[in-house]
Formats: structure tokens, sequence, C-alpha cells
């Protein structure tokens, strides 16, 4: 299997954690994987390079300058980019699938280059690249550009072999565009139980130095898009520091809307109460978890959060941690309320309040929801059942039976 990929290691992020652990699992079913990453890897160009045991190959970033630079031009320089580079290489590694994960910019070379060579393609979409541009407000939803990147996923959608995803939300809405049911495959986002450690002692040192002793802490650890909803968990502090004086709000991480979530808790009648970290290193991130009490997972609703499920929550709950998460959709295919986690109405500031004063004052029902969401993971939500599910993506693409 030849995957393409936007980035990779050493480039920490949802997407590379993703990818890193279906590989992994891929080798234990004892699949041979190779692996190119796009123009869009920030590291400096080199035409290999092995991270942690793993050889990745490279795309050089389109030169010229000038026009190739502008929208749209941009990206077919990149696209262009990415299918020479796969045309060089397929002849060498002789791969029997390519397996192109999002975006679409991935997808439509790996296309092209698989009709030139004769070699079946897997289209995995973990989320829709006009969804992620307009909750990053690059654009708006119904544009023009968004029509037009709409126009392109379902144009790749419907040549691909075969197409996986990660949620049945996103199922849904690809066969919604007119691609068979019986050639879409869930490979749902999952964790590896025994990388977390549940009950996690707490770091009584990192929370003298935070100022969090005797302190009952919200958290959230992650990265600072504005579709999180972030904004609205600091709008909602005010209110729950005038009911319990000990609440605090522990953001771990960085991102886009760093700066002003800052500005906004620095706004606060009790500033105090909002503690920034900063970006941690991923070893460190256990240490933080241990001082939460109740994770936070305020995100808006949109379209992008409400057929895309994170990881966060998948986390949480293989940790043993209670969280408090709006409703929409992503959540809801992970989340049972009041079983595994605790939902409020998105955007719903009074109800996001509401429900974290309710579950931190009720804590004889953490127990049954630490179980809970402990065994969804352990049962349902691991890489291995989730990588399995290639068998079937695979066969259909290659129509034939994968062993």
């Amino acid at each position: 299997i030849l995957h393409v990929l936007d980035h990779s290691i050493p480039l920490q992020s949802g997407y590379t954690f993703r990818t890193l652990s279906l590989l992994t699992e891929q080798r234990r079913l004892g699949w041979e994987t190779h692996h190119l990453t796009t123009p869009r890897h920030s590291e400096p160009y080199q035409p290999e390079e092995t991270v942690d045991g793993w050889t990745f190959h490279r795309t050089p970033a389109p030169g010229g300058g000038g026009l190739s630079g502008l929208p749209v031009l941009r990206e077919r320089a990149e696209m262009a980019a990415t299918e020479a580079r796969l045309n060089e290489i397929i002849p060498i590694l002789k791969p029997d699938i390519l397996h192109a994960h999002s975006p679409v910019l991935n997808a439509l070379p790996a296309i092209r280059a698989g009709k030139r060579h004769g070699i079946p393609v897997n289209y995995e979409v973990r989320a829709f690249w006009e969804d992620a541009a307009a909750s990053h407000g690059s654009t708006t939803e119904g544009s023009l550009r968004y029509r037009m990147t709409r126009a392109l996923e379902t144009r790749a959608l419907k040549r691909a072999n075969s197409v996986t995803t990660i949620c049945e939300g996103l199922r849904a809405d690809i066969a919604a565009r007119g691609v068979a049911q019986d050639r879409i495959t869930v490979i749902a986002n999952a964790v590896d139980p025994a990388e977390f450690t549940a009950d996690l002692p707490r770091d009584d040192a990192l929370g003298a130095e935070l100022g969090l002793d005797g302190k009952k802490v919200l958290g959230f650890l992650g990265s600072f898009y504005g579709y999180e909803g972030l904004h609205l968990l600091l709008s909602a502090m005010p209110g729950l520091v005038a009911q319990d004086p000990d609440i605090r709000l522990l953001l771990v991480g960085g991102g886009p809307e760093d700066a002003a979530l800052r500005a906004q808790a620095a706004a606060l009648p009790d500033p105090e109460a909002v503690i920034f970290t900063g970006r941690v290193h991923h070893s460190e991130v256990q240490r933080y978890y241990s001082l939460v009490d109740l994770l936070v997972y305020p995100r808006v609703s949109m379209r992008l959060t409400d057929i895309v499920t994170p990881l966060k929550p998948l986390e949480a709950m293989a940790q043993n941690m209670i969280m408090v998460a709006s409703d929409v959709g992503g959540h809801k295919e992970l989340i049972r309320d009041g079983e595994t986690g605790n939902l409020f109405r998105a955007d719903d500031i009074d109800d996001l309040t509401k429900t974290i004063l309710r579950v931190l004052n009720a804590p004889e029902t953490w127990a049954a929801q630490r179980s809970a969401g402990r065994n969804f993971v352990e049962t349902e939500r691991t890489w291995a059942n989730s990588a399995a599910n290639y068998r079937r993506a695979y066969g259909t693409a290659l129509g034939r039976e994968i062993g």
C-alpha cells in the first residue's frame, strides 16, 4: 500500500497521530506500507526521511514562484508536483493499491497516477476541504470557492475505486453525493487503550506550580481553533466562578485563536481563574491531564463539527476522565449523554454553565461514567478494530478478498 499523505511525523497533529496508529495496525496485519507526503509537509525537502523507524518519501515544493503562489494556481502546482513524484516512485515501489488521505489535493493526483499505472485508489476522507476552509474563515459556506472545492471532492469520490472515512456523519454525506454505499467503509477514529493510563496519579508539583491546589479544574488540551468553542467556555467562567469561587480553567495548547482567547480571558472579572500554559510536548501532556477534574469540549455547531468526529473524547474515555461536551453531531456519535459523558446544547452558554455545575456537584455519578467510557473504547474503539475494516475497503478497490 502506498499512502499519500498531507503531512507526517515529525510534525505533531491529530492527522499524524491517526496516520501512525493506522500504519502500525496495517503492519501488524502483515501488510507492507510505503508513505509519500505532499509539498504541504513543511519540513525542509529531502527525497526520503526516516522518522522513528518509518520511511517517508517527500515531494518538493513546486518551483517557479510568481503566479504559482496565487490561490488555485498554487493548489494546481502542488497537485502537479505530487503527481510527478508518484510517477517517479510507483515504478520502484510497485504498490498494489494507492491510499490517498484527505485533502482532495492528495486524491486527484493519486487518481491520475493510478490510472496511468493501472493501480486502484482508495480515497480516505477525514474531513472535507471546503468545510475545513469555512471553519478557519478562509471562505464561507456556499461561496464560489466553497462550491468549486465541493465539486472537486465529489469528483474525486466518484472516481476512486473505494472510499473510506472516519465516521457515520461523513459516510452519509458521501453517499448523498452519489457514491454507492457498498464502496464506502468507515474506519472510525479510535485509541490504543494501552497508551493511556486510567486514573492518573495527580502531579502535585505541577498543580502547585500552576496554583491549582484545592481547586476544581476544568480543562481543555488541544489546538485553539474557532470551532472548538473555547470563547464560549471563557464567557461561561464569570457565572461558574460566581457559583463556586474554587473553579479554575486550564487551557493547554495553542493555535490561531490563542491571542484572542488570552485577550478575552484578561478582560474577565477574575482573569486569574484562567490558566494558559502554551503548547507542551506530547510527552508532558499526561501531567496536565492529571490535574483536570472535568474536561470540556464546547464545539460550536457548524457543518464541520456536526459531521466529523474528534479524537479528544475517546482519549478522555481511555483515561477514565469525566467530560462535558456540546451536542454537535460529531460528539453525539461518540458520547452517550449521562452514560459515557455529558452533553449540553451547542452555543448555549447558560446550558454549558448549568451542565458543568451539575456534573461537578454530582461526583457520585463519576465512577459509572468512567467505567462505561473505558469499556466503550476497549470494546468498540480500538485502532486494531478500526484498521481491520481496511480488508473490506481494499477488497472493493482490488476486486478480490484481502487476507
